[in-house]
């Protein structure tokens, strides 16, 4: 699960706009993207776009459209804007039509979806009246994005190693259990942030390269390796937060304290409480009936002048916009004041406590085994 709340420094951004007849100025500014490849060749399916019916798109070179069945049926000129329309119960893209459409860069080109750039092809297709866009991407160039929109691309290095065998095992035990069909991940907080192009750096380039094919396995097995950015100074048990107990998320002592995502204060009129816990009027007392063994709120009771609810920590937190369920409750002249701790779910990885450890001179390895228990990194081509 995804971590939330970091700044991104650009290196490069490409301009949001496909453009005709400007190829020289685009191919000077991916230069330094084009490495080394690394040898695994996995292809994850992303879902990038979904619940709309039309998608900008485009490529970086010429572009094969095919149909279902591999055939061609079209090319796109390369940086150039085209639109993929939902025609009934097929795609359009210009005189190209299916039941659903690739978009194949050639020589290694970048396809543009919606407002981005990725890497891979993408398969674009019919669902529900609208149109839903999946990214196919070798694992480990999906992973060069992913480390760069969930941790900060300037952060030490063995942080980022950490982030990149964390990230590229959560993306395969996910692929594994996988319900859905039709992709494997989608590319927000839900699974993993995923925005193609706009997240890469030279180090998020180096951490995925350097750790090229290493996983965390506990007795053989691929791990769900969650991470967020800060528990708050001690992680949490699985099934404290969630239903079930898996023996590598174990809580542990965090190391984040003195980080910005360590303490937070947030403060509340009644009649601001009223409008975002619907139902109950104006809230005379919220009182948590649950907590976990460390404090996290499992169930609050919220009193109003017109009724009562019981809510979850988690539904609390999205209502109030709060970074945690850790947190306690107080009145002051009629307003409410939350302290809380941590950002996230505060289960396996605190991503600002790797931060200070890796400071303090722990490697990428010391990092994990801590915050996963009893787990071993081994290498993905063994499974």
């Amino acid at each position: 699960m995804a971590s939330q709340g970091f700044q991104h420094y650009m290196i490069v951004r490409l301009q949001p706009w496909l453009e005709r007849g400007k190829k020289n100025w685009w191919l000077s500014l991916l230069l330094w993207l084009i490495l080394v490849a690394p040898a695994t060749a996995l292809e994850l399916r992303i879902a990038v776009r979904g619940k709309v019916n039309q998608i900008k798109v485009g490529s970086s070179t010429e572009a094969v459209v095919k149909d279902s069945q591999g055939q061609k049926v079209g090319t796109l000129e390369g940086m150039s804007a085209f639109y993929a329309n939902a025609v009934g119960s097929n795609v359009q893209i210009e005189n190209s039509q299916g039941g659903q459409l690739w978009i194949e860069p050639k020589d290694g080109g970048y396809v543009w979806i919606g407002d981005r750039w990725y890497r891979g092809r993408t398969l674009i297709l019919p669902q529900g009246g609208n149109l839903l866009a999946i990214n196919y991407v070798d694992l480990e160039k999906y992973l060069y994005s992913v480390v760069g929109a969930e941790a900060v691309p300037s952060w030490p290095e063995e942080v980022l190693k950490a982030q990149a065998v964390a990230a590229r095992t959560y993306a395969l035990h996910k692929r594994a259990e996988v319900q859905n069909n039709l992709y494997d991940l989608d590319n927000t907080t839900t699974t993993q942030v995923y925005r193609g192009l706009d997240t890469e750096y030279r180090s998020t380039h180096n951490a995925v390269n350097a750790t090229d094919g290493q996983v965390i396995t506990y007795n053989g097995k691929v791990i769900l390796a969650v991470f967020h950015s800060a528990s708050g100074g001690h992680t949490e048990n699985a099934e404290d937060v969630w239903s079930s107990a898996l023996p590598y998320l174990r809580g542990v002592i965090d190391y984040d304290q003195g980080t910005p995502a360590y303490q937070w204060r947030a403060s509340f009129a009644p009649e601001e409480l009223a409008r975002l816990i619907q139902g109950v009027g104006n809230v005379k007392e919220m009182t948590p009936e649950r907590k976990t063994p460390r404090g996290r709120v499992v169930t609050m009771k919220v009193v109003g002048d017109l009724g009562t609810k019981r809510l979850s920590g988690s539904e609390l937190r999205t209502l109030l916009g709060l970074r945690s369920t850790l947190f306690e409750v107080s009145q002051n002249g009629g307003s409410f004041n939350i302290s809380g701790k941590g950002f996230g779910h505060g289960v396996g990885m605190s991503q600002w406590g790797a931060y200070n450890m890796a400071r303090q001179g722990n490697d990428y390895r010391r990092i994990l085994s801590h915050y996963y228990n009893n787990t071993v990194i081994s290498q993905v081509d063994a499974y």
